[in-house]
């Protein structure tokens, strides 16, 4: 059970995160690589990797940071500066990073489009693979993100599988998110396929209910379990079976959750993704 505080509304320093995981039952964190990287400069290291050790807390997963859409000039300075990242967030055990993948482009049709995230994320991958980190690709599913653009892009995940093996650098998997997963239409038999080098990290959550799955908007959603619309049990045990053992995220993107106070809104969300595990009999 991996806490993203951001996901559900909170603003917290690594040091806060790491309390608040803490005291609520998290096993890990996400984690600014940003900040990181200034707490070693102005510290060491050593602090960094103290703070997760005092709390018994695990680091989760951090934001790629790289502009990979912007200007190349942008693009190859933080692929420069993504060797010390990767550096640092291999001293302190943490070897999954992950981004996002818009599923439409008003600029290239598909086939080059294709082609372009290939040619910025390479780059990057071989400078991750050289400190042990794998990169996850988030497929973003609900058919209403991508009405009203002109070209669509990858937005299941046998499209993304393809975009990160034709990237061959052996590390780049998925950026598994249950929310796109339903709404693309996927399956537990997609699931059960996968190899768990194919997922870098995990999000769950929940859908509302009374909403036809092509209808679902992707900032409306719910605390796992809430609604039973998605089968989070069958998720997590399909996981399960394939050997996944990273982080599990709760994202809800909820309004209710984001205007609790921060103790409140972990607990509650620590409390939903808790009665989901069990029922799914992890440990």
């Amino acid at each position: 059970m991996n806490l993203s505080p951001g996901a559900i509304g909170v603003r917290a320093s690594l040091s806060e995160a790491l309390e608040l995981a803490q005291a609520h039952g998290f096993a890990g964190v996400d984690f600014s690589i940003g900040e990181v990287t200034k707490m070693a400069a102005a510290a060491s290291i050593d602090e960094v990797r103290d703070l997760f050790t005092r709390t018994g807390v695990r680091p989760g997963c951090w934001g790629l940071p790289v502009d990979w859409r912007g200007e190349e000039r942008k693009w190859r300075e933080d692929v420069a500066w993504l060797r010390r990242h990767a550096a640092l967030a291999q001293e302190i055990g943490c070897v999954r990073t992950a981004t996002w993948i818009p599923p439409v482009s008003d600029d290239r049709p598909f086939k080059e489009n294709f082609e372009f995230h290939v040619q910025r994320f390479r780059p990057a991958a071989e400078v991750l693979r050289d400190y042990g980190c794998s990169l996850g690709l988030e497929f973003i599913g609900p058919k209403t993100s991508r009405a009203g653009h002109t070209y669509e892009f990858i937005s299941t995940m046998d499209g993304m599988l393809e975009l990160c093996e034709t990237i061959g650098t052996g590390n780049v998997g998925l950026l598994l998110d249950a929310w796109h997963w339903y709404t693309a239409h996927g399956t537990l038999d997609d699931l059960r396929r996968l190899t768990k080098e194919q997922v870098v990290t995990v999000h769950v959550n929940d859908a509302p209910a009374g909403i036809p799955v092509d209808e679902q908007m992707d900032n409306v959603r719910c605390l796992p379990g809430e609604t039973g619309v998605i089968d989070l049990v069958g998720f997590l045990t399909a996981l399960d079976r394939i050997g996944y053992d990273g982080p599990i995220t709760p994202e809800p993107f909820n309004k209710r959750v984001n205007e609790m106070a921060p103790a409140d809104a972990v607990r509650t969300t620590a409390d939903a993704l808790t009665r989901v595990w069990q029922a799914a009999g992890l440990p």
